[in-house]
């Protein structure tokens, strides 16, 4: 399992995918993100919900009320500003990869 540590600069951008095609809610965020990683990283509740509420007051998720099977929950939809953080952070990650990349020796 990866470390939450080394993963910390990038859940925004995870959040940010899953909330790409379809709104959300936060279990439903979780799952998937622990389903995609094949349970390589599972995020803490604390960590999606302090991430929830940083990307809600920079204007890149907007949260809304919502119905499912009965249960009043807490939706969050990605914003066009959010739309553009996101893509700024996917260039970020790839000079980042490459960064990182020099300092990694072949064969690990």
């Amino acid at each position: 399992m990866i470390s939450s540590d080394i993963i910390r600069g990038y859940i925004d951008i995870m959040i940010l995918f899953m909330l790409l095609d379809t709104p959300s809610y936060g279990y439903e965020v979780s799952k998937k993100i622990n389903s995609l990683t094949e349970g390589k990283y599972l995020i803490k509740e604390t960590t999606l919900y302090s991430a929830f509420t940083r990307l809600e007051r920079n204007g890149y998720i907007i949260s809304f009320s919502g119905e499912d099977y009965g249960d009043r929950r807490t939706y969050y939809r990605i914003t066009e500003e959010g739309l553009k953080y996101y893509y700024e952070k996917c260039q970020e990650w790839v000079l980042t990869k490459e960064v990182i990349e020099c300092f990694i020796r072949g064969g690990i």
